[in-house]
């Protein structure tokens, strides 16, 4: 499954508890259709203590399936669609389909 999403985008939650949460993507896991988005989807995790690190309960973010997620259209910051269109140098580029804004500069 190829992601239209990649790391660094802006991206809106469409579905789930964390709906209408807006965050930048960290990661994107492509061959499992999932993402980890900054402050979205946040869980608790029980660690032991380390040399490296103390103990406790920590919050982090968890993945969540790229299905829940749409991009930000750059231009009115409402969520958008994302295609493809090859322009007329040869190079690939993704697109806003609600604005038509080039995405890859």
């Amino acid at each position: 499954m190829l992601s239209k999403i990649k790391k660094g985008d802006q991206v809106i939650v469409t579905t789930g508890r964390s709906k209408g949460v807006i965050g930048e993507v960290l990661r994107v896991r492509p061959k499992s259709g999932t993402a980890f988005v900054q402050g979205v989807n946040m869980v608790k995790r029980h660690t032991r203590p380390t040399q490296a690190s103390e103990g406790g309960i920590i919050e982090k973010e968890a993945e969540i399936n790229l299905s829940n997620l749409a991009l930000i259209d750059p231009k009115d910051g409402k969520a958008t669609r994302v295609g493809t269109k090859v322009l007329k140098d040869g190079k690939k580029v993704r697109y806003a389909k609600r604005s038509g804004e080039v995405l890859d500069a």
